[in-house]
């Protein structure tokens, strides 16, 4: 099973981007989506997660402004991301966890300027 994360890039503060994560393998059903941030010299954090039954959590810092959404058809997941902040800047990761095992994205950059 591998994810494949897109979306990442350099966008001006209040701006917004698009995240997509791409599962591809063998899984029948995956139970949980995420999306985790790394940013310069921390630890990766999570930012939001959405489990099969569609329910969702986010951290504090992402209510109101970020968006995790799944379509389990293609086993894809997907972050919006608006009202960007600098301290948004980092990794953000893609994660999903099922039955038999879990996997990590490889990761796209997200640059906000101030």
């Amino acid at each position: 099973v591998q994810l494949q994360a897109s979306g990442g890039g350099l966008v001006q503060a209040g701006g917004s981007l698009r995240l997509s994560c791409a599962a591809s393998g063998r899984i029948a059903v995956i139970d949980i989506m995420a999306w985790y941030r790394q940013a310069p010299g921390k630890q990766r954090e999570l930012v939001a997660t959405q489990n099969s039954d569609g329910s969702t959590r986010y951290a504090d810092s992402e209510k109101g402004r970020f968006t995790i959404s799944r379509d389990n058809t293609q086993n894809k997941v997907y972050l919006q991301m608006n009202s960007l902040k600098p301290e948004d800047t980092g990794v953000y990761y893609c994660y999903a966890n099922w039955r038999q095992g879990y996997q990590w994205g490889q990761g796209t950059l997200v640059t906000v300027s101030s």
